[in-house]
């Protein structure tokens, strides 16, 4: 029984000491959370021209009356107004909520 313990004492095939893999997997997880933050923020920025893109559509729209020998029909007309949110950069994330009264606004 005493040998086998040496054997198994002295026996470094595939021993990684402790140390290192704390730190690398510290390192790995590091770069995993800022990588993620960077990936998150650009996609937020991507949506917010997506949306952007779709407020600005105008969908405005005319149509002239038609006049013939024994008819007429009016025309018809839409204006589109704008929305709350038409304008770009609307979605903000990076300031904090500032205290006003009761509540919080952005």
């Amino acid at each position: 029984m005493n040998s086998v313990l040496i054997r198994f004492m002295n026996e470094e095939a595939g021993f990684i000491v402790s140390a290192e893999l704390v730190l690398i997997s510290t390192i790995a997880v590091l770069a995993m959370i800022v990588g993620l933050s960077e990936v998150a923020h650009g996609i937020n920025q991507e949506l917010e021209d997506v949306g952007s893109a779709f407020g600005r559509i105008n969908q405005s729209f005319y149509v002239a009356g038609a006049h013939g020998h024994k008819a007429c029909t009016d025309g018809s007309s839409f204006r589109d107004q704008a929305d709350f949110c038409d304008g770009e950069n609307d979605i903000v994330c990076d300031r904090p909520p500032r205290s006003e009264g009761n509540g919080y606004y952005y």
